[in-house]
This record gives structure tokens, C-alpha cells and sequence, in this order.
């Protein structure tokens, strides 16, 4: 069964919110810094995607050690991803507002993820 269409509308809303207010943290302060975090939402998949199969069972397998790494390193990178701003802000590289602009795209991001995970899963079963 496959996602619902005004769901699918409501996550691509979502994802352009959060991509949009991640250009203007940069656009509004003239400064592309906190450019850095969206290597992180790049780099964000790619353990699950190498180590753990790409299907959502790696989400619940244990004793796998390549399981254990992709979740891991999908946690190092979410964690990259909300420092990079505190850094950067910490060391005075981009301003307050700037921070907390990111902070907020990675909050919407997040809950785009959140929400397709929550919805697939119910089409799953």
C-alpha cells in the first residue's frame, strides 16, 4: 500500500521548510558557514545505507556488528549536525540567529524523517 498523497504533500512541505530555512541561516547573515551542517544531512544515511542494508530491519537488529556501526555513525552524524552550528556560534563565526535558524531546519528536517518512518511503518504492517 503506498503513502497516502497528502501525506507525501505534507512531508515535501516539510523537507522544503527545513531546506529553505537551512539557505536562509546562511542568505540572511551573508555568511555560508553553517553551510557545513548540510554535508552532515548528507553524510547523515550513508552508514545505514552502506552497513546496514538500507532497509528499516538494521533499525531493530541486534548482535549485528555492522549494524551497530551504522547506527553509530548515523548517531555521530545527528549529533555533528546540531554541534556544527554551537561551534561555529561558540567561535564567534556566524551570529546568534544564524544558529538558531539551523538549529530549527534540523528540528523540521528531523520531523520530516520522523513522520515518513512513522508513516511507512504503518503501511508496512
Amino acid at each position: 500500500m503506498a503513502i497516502r498523497l497528502e501525506v507525501l504533500a505534507g512531508l515535501a512541505f516539510l523537507f522544503s521548510v527545513g531546506f529553505l530555512l537551512q539557505i536562509l541561516g546562511c542568505a540572511l547573515y551573508n555568511n555560508w558557514w553553517p553551510m557545513l551542517t548540510g554535508l552532515m544531512y548528507i553524510m547523515l544515511p550513508m552508514p545505514c545505507l552502506f552497513f546496514g542494508g538500507g532497509g528499516q530491519s538494521f533499525i531493530s537488529s541486534e548482535g549485528n556488528d555492522w549494524a551497530d556501526a551504522a547506527k553509530f555513525l548515523t548517531g555521530f552524524s545527528s549529533v555533528g549536525s546540531i554541534a556544527i552550528p554551537a561551534i561555529l556560534r561558540h567561535a564567534d563565526l556566524i551570529t546568534g540567529g544564524a544558529m538558531w535558524i539551523e538549529f530549527t531546519a534540523f528540528f523540521i528536517l528531523l520531523s520530516t524523517v520522523l513522520i515518513f518512518q512513522h508513516v511507512s511503518q504503518e503501511d508496512y504492517y
